[in-house]
């Protein structure tokens, strides 16, 4: 029997100056793992080194960049020091050994093929490493975190921002303010890739009237290597430096540059590295342009004909759509995109072939390249991220396949999924390692492992969930004290800052894109009545906001501001919060803390929504329209649901009736449910609700479960050669 494909080695170079002592060596390819952002003793382990730098940066490679080398000597001289890093040292060796059993090598023990390769335009893996600026982002870091977890053979290909996403400030008048801080990457978990040669990787990329040159850095997420490319070099003209400077940039023609360096120059750089994936995941059509190159490769490999070579790419390519709005269905007006087709167009193919490829529609001419309708006619296998979602994407893009039964779908689902260890808190962890065994995470694709937290005592799951809500508000007061002295608010009001927000009240969390369908105003709609509720002298509610709107989103901003000036009156201070500056740490804090997670909006535009599930490992209820992962998760007793699930009605009065049933959810049943106690104090009723949302959510929607669904329905059957192409 041969041996399991395993995710391909990938040499780097490393350039940051850190030398460590003989005794702690391996703290150097630990810093370079991401393996320590999901492990709580890999974190504590750097954390002992300087907890002060480490509560700055949260960045193991600034901490060992920054750590005086004299005070090595005191660090070893602890012996608690010494036993942990041999402990964490022994777990990540453990998980990295190519001889482990995982569920892919048993599963697949006779796959010796290539490996997946996995294109997104964005990755939230961490904080520190600022590539991402929400949902689409986090869920490709939790699918790579996950196929390292079960062993599949994976390879993952994005961008290198120079400048990430937009640190978001509030002022005091409560205007979202853009900052786009530019990263060191030789202080980031990155190292540039080298070849089999042992060069540093660098690609050209084909554009209008010149070639792009893209160097490639190294991630690795525990077995799983991440390329990122990176055209911020002195080879390129200053004029094509910026292309991967900022993520979503909102230039048309630049986001072109930045998905044809992707697409194109992620194929190349696989090939430089002599990587030969045996099945392409196109992440949303962002990166559909690989396929433009994969066709080029295929005309210079073989003595085909340009229709053949197009025809051998769907066998082997999946592709996920994640949203039905216009916005995220990429697409560019012919005359941009035309010079770009040109410049990547292997010889005898012509440009419009692939404008043609591109059409959303049959009967219109002259359409722009929408992508999401050049990877669905190249691909084998496509699916939404819920139930829902791909019901919605099924019936939005049939008819560009009009040879596909009706009764047989053209667009598959795989309900999205969350990687427990990155997103359940301390507390609840450490309470589930008591009783479920301490490698309870190994069998989390198993119900029957999570039916353990039925034997877990009230007051145990109660107290893990309020030391967790605790934190939050520690956080929170942190936050807001500094961004008061931020805005020059005197110090009698830094002050009174610590007495803002209770243990006590009922919390309830929203945090996501501000995009205008996800409403997140709905809650305020009836400001009368939200006082009423926020203000009750006996069952208040307090609630946490956060989160950005892109710096081409006015609407958003304008929403953002409303809100932050809502929680400057006197009678909602300390009742709403806006936190600013959204990011993974935030989002952690929140799924954490909160009691009850709210979302808001109009269906079916959710595609998924994972936050929800984040928050209901951690034992918060969802409060939520039934739209996205909801209508799967919900079963009338691990949280609560609300609002109409009539698309026909007009936006208007479907946002009125929302809003009433929210209202009447909120005070009938979710703030009564929450106060209801017993003699010593514990809401038991609301507590058996939290344990039926840990078991009922964790085993169903976690990203070990999503990657399971991938490898069976798409990966491997694409790959070991059962795919035909999905549009006929």
């Amino acid at each position: 029997m041969s041996k399991t494909a395993q995710a391909p080695g990938v040499a780097c170079l490393q350039l940051a100056d850190i030398e460590l002592p003989e005794e702690v060596d391996g703290l150097l390819d630990l810093a370079y793992n991401l393996w320590w952002s999901w492990t709580p003793a890999a974190r504590h382990l750097f954390a002992s080194i300087s907890p002060d730098t480490w509560a700055r940066y949260r960045n193991p490679v600034e901490l060992l960049l920054n750590f005086d080398r004299s005070h090595w000597e005191a660090v070893l001289q602890q012996d608690a020091f010494a036993t942990s890093y041999d402990e964490v040292m022994r777990d990540f060796q453990g998980y990295l050994d190519p001889n482990r059993s995982t569920w892919f090598s048993r599963s697949f023990a006779d796959y010796d093929g290539g490996p997946i390769a996995y294109f997104s335009m964005e990755y939230g893996l961490h904080q520190s490493l600022a590539i991402y600026s929400g949902g689409l982002g986090v869920l490709s870091g939790d699918h790579c975190k996950s196929a390292s977890d079960l062993g599949l053979p994976f390879v993952a290909v994005g961008l290198a921002y120079r400048r990430g996403y937009f640190q978001q400030a509030i002022d005091a008048d409560g205007y979202q303010q853009h900052h786009f801080p530019e990263y060191d990457f030789r202080r980031l978990p990155l190292r540039p890739a080298l070849d089999t040669a042992g060069r540093r990787v660098v690609v050209q990329v084909p554009m209008p009237g010149r070639p792009v040159s893209a160097r490639v850095w190294l991630a690795k997420v525990g077995r799983v290597p991440v390329l990122l490319l990176d055209t911020d070099i002195t080879a390129n003209d200053p004029a094509d430096r910026p292309i991967t400077s900022v993520l979503y940039v909102r230039g048309r023609e630049m986001r072109l540059a930045q998905e044809t360096v992707l697409g194109v120059g992620g194929v190349k750089a696989l090939a430089a590295l002599d990587i030969q994936p045996g099945v392409w995941h196109i992440n949303e059509g962002h990166s559909a342009l690989l396929q433009v190159e994969r066709l080029r490769q295929a005309l210079e490999q073989g003595s085909v004909t340009p229709a053949a070579a197009l025809e051998s790419l769907a066998p082997t390519t999946a592709f996920t759509t994640h949203t039905p709005v216009a916005a995220g269905n990429e697409q560019f007006d012919r005359q941009l995109a035309e010079p770009y087709l040109e410049a990547i167009a292997p010889p005898g193919v012509e440009a419009h072939e692939f404008l043609e490829l591109g059409r959303a529609d049959h009967d219109e001419p002259n359409q722009p390249l929408n992508l999401t309708a050049l990877a669905l006619r190249t691909c084998a296998y496509a699916n939404g991220v819920s139930r829902l979602n791909g019901e919605v994407a099924d019936r939005m893009w049939r008819h560009i396949s009009p040879g596909t039964p009706a009764e047989e779908p053209l667009v598959d689902a795989i309900t999205n999924g969350v990687h427990v260890p990155t997103w359940l808190g301390l507390e609840l962890r450490n309470l589930l390692r008591r009783n479920l065994g301490p490698d309870w995470y190994e069998e989390l694709h198993g119900p029957e492992v999570w039916q353990r937290v039925a034997e877990i005592a009230d007051e145990e799951l109660w107290q893990a969930h309020q030391a967790q809500k605790e934190r939050l508000l520690r956080f929170t007061r942190s936050r807001l004290r500094e961004q008061y002295g931020r805005h020059g608010r005197p110090p009698g009001e830094l002050r009174e800052v610590a007495g803002l927000f209770r243990a006590d009240a009922v919390t309830i969390g929203f945090a996501r894109r501000f995009a205008t369908y996800k409403r997140a105003g709905l809650l305020f709609s009836d400001l009368h009545r939200v006082r009423q509720l926020l203000n009750h002298p006996e069952h208040p509610v307090q609630v946490f906001l956060a989160g950005k709107a892109h710096p081409a989103d006015r609407p958003g901003q304008e929403l953002i501001r409303h809100l932050v000036q809502l929680s400057h009156e006197p009678d909602l201070k300390g009742r709403v919060v806006f936190l600013e500056n959204y990011d993974m740490r935030v989002a952690r804090m929140l799924v954490q803390g909160c009691d009850v997670w709210l979302n808001t909006p109009r269906r079916p535009l959710e595609a998924s929504g994972t936050s929800g599930q984040k928050a209901a490992i951690n034992g918060a209820l969802n409060l939520s329209i039934l739209d996205g992962w909801w209508p799967e998760g919900w079963d009338g007793e691990n949280g609560f649901a609300f609002g109409s699930e009539d698309p026909a009605a007009e936006e208007w009065k479907r946002d009125q009736e929302d809003a009433l049933a929210l209202y009447h959810t909120l005070e009938e049943e979710v703030v009564p449910a929450y106060y209801e106690r017993d003699e010593n104090d514990l809401p038991l009723a609301w507590i058996a609700r939290m344990r039926r949302a840990i078991t009922t959510i964790g085993p169903r929607f976690s990203s070990s479960r999503m990657v399971r669904d991938y490898a069976e329905k798409a990966y491997m059957p694409l790959a070991l050669g059962s795919g035909e192409p999905l549009v006929r």
